[in-house]
């Protein structure tokens, strides 16, 4: 059969040219400096929904939290900055107008400076004025790396080692399963749509079908997958088939390393029991202890606490014990071992009772946790989704290089990167308390809005930080690791981090706080000379190219000059508020003598487990020294130490507040995680435990 020749396909000659039909990919967003846009208010939200009833529209999740606080949160911090910022900014006008009403010799008028300083300082409400020369673009480049990724221990389904004849393989799981297949009831079901809950994650999938076995569980899976829905629904569905009619009784019990953690737990469970009778219990520190007491009373069918409340409620609140508890969760284990609540934990699981269900989850997996889960686990399962190893899929890592000599540029580098490029949803980590409080004063007297979040805040304080950076009312969040594990807050897009951590997992779990459920997100750190070798660390597990951004050096140099100028500004902040302390510190003890005069008595102390010489030497142990400091408190004895500290606090509170230099406090926090790396090197060398298996003996060959 003879085809026509229009039939046939022609052939592309080689100097034939070819139209382009393809289409352009997506092209990486640049992330370069540009001025603050304005929110915009929509007239109609389209995600908007009617309600079936007021109490729908009235209800909060927060307002269920606020039987738990005693006290409002009272920050004095942000009237301060806003009563300076008010006063420089009518001193800058006052000097404008006398310059203008005051004419030279030839009848000019005189030009003053009066235009910089008050872009400077910038408007009272809190809006950041960025001038033309501010928008010139940063230097993005990629970084090289010819470093190969270290090789680690992986079974043969990819997961890191463990013990085979102590851990049993989960059983394989189906990953386009839904959460309607998994045999949970209608009020759970119905909890998980009204949350919006789409389709299970990897650790869900895997956790929900093994823990409705009542099999134990050791879990690790990377920050951001859903582990607190893992570990809940299967304990709700086990509860709702529990006795009725009964004297109620605590049933489950979740420990937690922080605070915040745990209250994000008793918010997420609440939620997915809404149409279901459980009661659900907080006991975390820094809340009322009172209302804790009244709850715990009545036992709940499930307690969240943290390990040190707890046992004070165990130690001192009549009618609450752990005698009945059938499932038992340790959430982030790890993060609780490191904390040094190891002792503690240990007497909580000896509280316990002995036939209980133990779900132990951790992002890593080390010696310590091993020998918890030994301790607290009976033929666990092992459900190994991702060793936590990786950053998210979705971040983009960069990096800003301080060169030797010039360490005192970190804080006009943070300045500049969040007045000039990222300006909201941002998260800002730093080492220690004093510098997040340091950050947030210089920060908010720049006109940005930002709060703080660390451990020398009161918990009323902490959630009311989260309550509104959740919200969007503040714009940058400075704080601690203690928001580096588990919290998830939307639509986090930066991390900045003011100094590195000490260990690749910290930083991880710090970035983890973005890019979280398959979001896009940003990292970016300031890396020093000394913290060179994370860095290659942090670029040798990248899954993509890192990035490396340089900042003008006259943006730089104009932002050491802004914040000279405000630096009066901090040290007059942090010296009224250090005397507001000490004025504080002598009413307590002018109270204090009264009470002893009148003859009244003073409240019972609470008791502990263990005994104060034991916390204290607890203490000694786990407190950052330099092995020399810790020879020559050896050779002291208990009476010179006494006297020492009390000269030490004596010339520390003699003058106010200590004043530094910006290297001086930067080498302060370098110190610091020189000795965390330090003892966690010394902690890696430490001989592994045996671990003795005793062989049957047999009678034959005696």
């Amino acid at each position: 059969m003879i085809t026509k020749k229009q039939d046939l396909i022609r052939t592309i000659e080689d100097d034939e040219d070819v139209p382009d039909f393809s289409e352009n990919s997506d092209e990486e967003v640049e992330f370069q400096p540009s001025k603050k846009k304005d929110k915009v208010n929509l007239d109609f939200d389209t995600g908007f929904n009617f309600v079936s009833s007021v109490a729908e529209y009235n209800h909060d999740a927060w307002d269920d939290l606020s039987k738990y606080v005693k006290r409002k949160a009272k920050s004095k911090v942000d009237d301060k900055i806003q009563k300076l910022r008010k006063s420089n900014s009518n001193r800058v006008k006052e000097s404008k107008n006398k310059d203008e009403s005051n004419p030279n010799a030839n009848g000019e008028k005189i030009e003053s400076d009066s235009s910089e300083a008050e872009n400077e300082v910038g408007e009272s409400d809190g809006d950041i004025s960025i001038s033309e020369d501010e928008l010139k673009n940063d230097s993005i480049k990629l970084k090289k790396t010819s470093i190969k990724p270290r090789k680690r221990k992986y079974s043969e389904d990819g997961n890191e080692e463990l013990d085979p004849e102590f851990f049993e393989d989960a059983p394989p799981f189906d990953e386009s399963a839904s959460f309607y297949q998994m045999n949970l009831s209608r009020p759970l079901l119905k909890a998980i749509a009204a949350i919006n809950f789409v389709h299970p994650t990897p650790i869900q999938a895997a956790t929900i079908p093994v823990a409705l076995l009542g099999r134990d569980i050791c879990g690790c899976a990377a920050t951001g997958t859903g582990k607190t829905a893992a570990y809940m629904l299967p304990t709700l569905e086990r509860l709702l088939y529990r006795p009725h009619g009964m004297s109620t009784v605590t049933r489950v019990l979740v420990l937690v390393p922080t605070r915040e953690l745990g209250v994000q737990v008793y918010q997420v469970t609440k939620q997915l029991s809404q149409f279901s009778s459980i009661e659900v219990g907080l006991s975390v520190g820094g809340l009322d202890v009172k209302v804790q007491e009244s709850v715990l009373r009545k036992n709940p069918d499930i307690v969240i606490a943290t390990p040190g409340r707890l046992i004070d409620h165990l130690k001192n609140t009549p009618s609450f014990s752990l005698d009945d508890i059938e499932v038992l969760v340790l959430d982030e284990a790890d993060r609780m071992l490191d904390e040094h609540f190891a002792e503690q934990m240990k007497e909580i699981v000896r509280q316990c009772s002995r036939t209980r269900q133990t779900m132990l989850f951790s992002a890593t997996m080390t010696e310590e946790v091993k020998d918890l889960a030994a301790v607290s686990l009976s033929k666990p399962v092992k459900v190994f989704v991702d060793n936590n190893q990786m950053v998210a899929f979705n971040l983009r890592q960069e990096f800003v290089r301080i060169r030797s000599g010039r360490e005192g540029d970190r804080e006009p580098l943070l300045a500049a990167l969040v007045c000039r490029t990222f300006h909201d949803h941002v998260m800002v980590f730093v080492q220690t308390k004093k510098q997040a409080h340091r950050l947030h004063i210089l920060l908010g007297l720049l006109g940005i809005k930002v709060g703080e979040l660390h451990g020398n805040l009161t918990q009323p304080q902490r959630l009311e930080a989260l309550r509104r950076f959740k919200n969007e009312e503040l714009d940058v969040l400075v704080a601690t690791d203690v928001a580096a594990r588990g919290l998830d807050i939307r639509g986090v897009k930066t991390v900045i981090n003011f100094m590195l951590p000490a260990t690749l997992e910290h930083y991880i779990h710090r970035v983890g706080r973005t890019a979280r459920a398959g979001r896009s997100g940003v990292s970016v750190s300031l890396a020093g000379e000394q913290e060179r070798k994370i860095v290659k660390e942090v670029v040798k597990n990248a899954r993509h190219p890192v990035k490396s951004r340089v900042i003008p050096p006259d943006i730089v140099d104009k932002y050491h000059k802004r914040l000279s100028a405000i630096e009066g500004d901090i040290k007059r902040i942090l010296q009224e508020e250090w005397e507001e302390r000490e004025i504080q510190k002598m009413e307590i003890q002018t109270n204090k003598a009264e009470k002893m005069l009148k003859g009244e008595r003073e409240q019972p102390l609470r008791t502990w487990f263990q005994t104060s010489k034991d916390r204290m030497v607890e203490k000694a142990k786990f407190r950052l020294a330099n092995d020399t400091d810790g020879a020559k408190s050896n050779k002291t004895t208990r009476g010179q130490r006494g006297q020492g500290k009390k000269d030490r606090k004596n010339v520390k509170n003699k003058n106010g507040p200590k004043t530094d230099t910006a290297e001086d406090r930067v080498q302060a926090e370098m110190c610091k995680i020189a000795l965390l790396q330090a003892r966690l090197a010394k902690k890696n060398k430490k001989p592994k435990k045996l671990r003795v298996i005793m062989d049957p003996v047999d009678n034959k060959t005696r």
